[in-house]
């Protein structure tokens, strides 16, 4: 049927002289049309609609769904089957009966009678197979339908019916407009608070007068959290808000029952899949507390040796911290490992795609992360060096500060700091100057080149003679001198002692100390160095004059 016409002449008035139309702001317009709604479907008599699907025809009167014709019978198709039973619905409610529905049965299905008079027939082709649906549930469901499309019908022909529904809508639009005053209120009081808590904490959140955290970004932060929350709050309001106004008009109540059970479906699903992923989140827990109270079990042991209190054959005070973070790691990725099927979602398609992707990720990008690692564990644990120990690894030499899981960092004597990657040491010959000294200290070497004219004896003397004027060179274990090689002008002689350096005196400062007493010695004893090569004698000798010389030789200068 087709409503009545209605036009709508906007009225105008004039202001200082000039036509103004007043403008009505959309949300009236729309709560307007809302409440008229009903009275238009009142005029209208009561409506109906054929949805066809699938040679299915969905039988709905008055905006109320009431059943749905799967199968022809005797000829008639569902679509002339649904026509049929709106006229004689139709005809049945002209009567202005009681409106009481009966079922009859008969040997093709169930007659629904409305008043005496035939409305709805069913057969049992007409149930739903796909839920496994009888005809008597198929029955009993459709008069219940009946039922409520009859009330409806009842109830919007009642003029008190029909305000007290307008009362209950327009008491539920005020309070859901004074819901949203309340919560504008309370949003500006809670991002004040907010605002203010963090202009506090971003004064204690900082380093050398440093904001590590902008205060801007976290103000910007806060109030989108803050504007977010405002808005679902909002749109849940306006959810119930709706639902309440189409559920007080028997025309539109069938939209308001649907986003009822939509809303109460959506919670009781979250409700149950909460209460159904308990169980397994409680074995996740106990799993991640056990693997928490084997950590802490392990714990004493790795104190007590840190602390140097006890070695073992494999772990000492360098490879103990090394060793709990490794075994911390493996405790928790095995913990991970077992409480994985008992996360929320473990099982779904997308978990495990995820899954696959992070895994494919690590492997294709942290390779040579992976690879650094493995070279830090294999120098931790074969004692190639040692933190404090005084290495030359390639053209680098300096005394090692930190070995870590990636890199190793070595102290050079000029004060730099030099990062070396572990697998470069791994594939690198190394030389340590500190195994061959008991304690804190190092090997120290040299080399010399004196010509064939200084008896060798003589050279080796004035060596340790200038290995007794440095300080910090031990004389136990006595220096020693060995002739290497001899070359085509002079015999190479190699300087060999050990030393252990007081104060902060590194192994370079003492060489260049060793190197100077060598040069005061051979000038006292009138021997000069001319290596690495000359062509002929000088006709003087290359010797420092005595007035250029320390005064006092056994105390060289510094």
């Amino acid at each position: 049927m087709i409503g009545p016409n209605i036009d709508i002449h906007p009225t105008h008035t004039r202001v200082h002289g000039k036509r103004h139309t007043p403008r009505i702001p959309l949300g009236i317009l729309f709560l307007i049309a809302l409440l008229l709604l009903p009275f238009v479907a009142i005029a209208q008599g009561i409506s109906s609609s054929i949805v066809v699907e699938d040679d299915e025809a969905e039988l709905a009167v008055f905006n109320r769904h009431l059943t749905t014709y799967r199968a022809t019978i005797v000829g008639v198709t569902p679509q002339e089957r649904v026509r049929r039973s709106i006229a004689n619905i139709e005809r049945a409610l002209a009567q202005r009966g009681p409106g009481l529905v009966r079922v009859q049965n008969e040997s093709f299905g169930n007659l629904l009678l409305i008043d005496n008079m035939i409305a709805i027939m069913l057969s049992s082709l007409d149930a739903d197979p796909t839920q496994g649906q009888t005809l008597e549930e198929l029955t009993e469901l459709t008069v219940q339908n009946v039922e409520a499309f009859i009330e409806d019908t009842r109830e919007s022909r009642d003029v008190k019916a029909q305000l007290r529904s307008l009362i209950v809508a327009t008491v539920a639009t005020v309070a859901f407009i004074i819901a949203i005053l309340i919560l504008n209120r309370a949003k500006r009081a809670l991002l004040a608070r907010l605002l203010r808590l963090i202009g506090d904490q971003a004064e204690k959140l900082k380093v050398a007068g440093t904001e590590v955290l902008r205060r801007d970004r976290l103000r910007s932060a806060g109030r989108a959290a803050t504007n977010l929350v405002w808005w679902l709050i909002a749109l849940l309001l306006c959810y119930q808000w709706l639902s309440v106004v189409l559920n007080a008009f028997p025309y539109t109540r069938p939209w308001g029952e649907q986003l009822q059970v939509y809303l109460v479906g959506v919670l009781a699903t979250i409700g149950s899949a909460i209460i159904g992923a308990i169980p397994n989140l409680t074995i996740a827990a106990v799993i991640f507390v056990i693997a928490k109270a084997v950590i802490g079990s392990f714990r004493p042991i790795f104190d007590h040796i840190e602390r140097g209190h006890g070695t073992s054959s494999w772990l000492d005070q360098d490879t103990v911290r090394p060793t709990r973070r490794i075994t911390t790691v493996l405790i928790w990725i095995f913990a991970m490992v077992m409480a994985y099927p008992y996360l929320p979602g473990a099982q779904t398609e997308a978990f495990r795609g995820m899954s696959v992707l992070l895994g494919l990720m690590i492997s294709l990008g942290a390779s040579s992360i992976v690879g650094q690692a493995a070279s830090g564990v294999i120098l931790m644990y074969s004692r190639s060096i040692r933190r404090g120990e005084y290495v030359r690894i390639g053209d680098h030499e300096g005394m090692v500060s930190e070995i870590s899981m990636l890199t190793t960092r070595i102290q050079t004597g000029s004060g730099e700091e030099i990062n070396l990657p572990n697998s470069m040491i791994v594939s690198s010959a190394t030389r340590n100057f500190s195994r061959a000294v008991a304690g804190k200290g190092y090997l120290v070497d040299t080399t010399l080149g004196i010509g064939y004219d200084t008896p060798w004896r003589q050279v080796e003397t004035m060596v340790e003679e200038a290995t007794r004027r440095t300080p910090d060179i031990l004389q136990t274990p006595k220096p020693r001198v060995i002739q290497t090689r001899l070359d085509d002008f002079y015999p190479v002689y190699r300087v060999l002692c050990h030393a252990k350096p007081s104060g902060n005196r590194n192994r370079g400062e003492i060489i260049s100390l060793l190197l100077g007493n060598i040069q005061d010695v051979f000038n006292e004893h009138g021997v000069a160095l001319m290596s690495p090569h000359y062509a002929d004698d000088p006709d003087t000798p290359k010797l420092v004059p005595p007035e250029n010389r320390p005064p006092a030789p056994e105390t060289p200068q510094a």
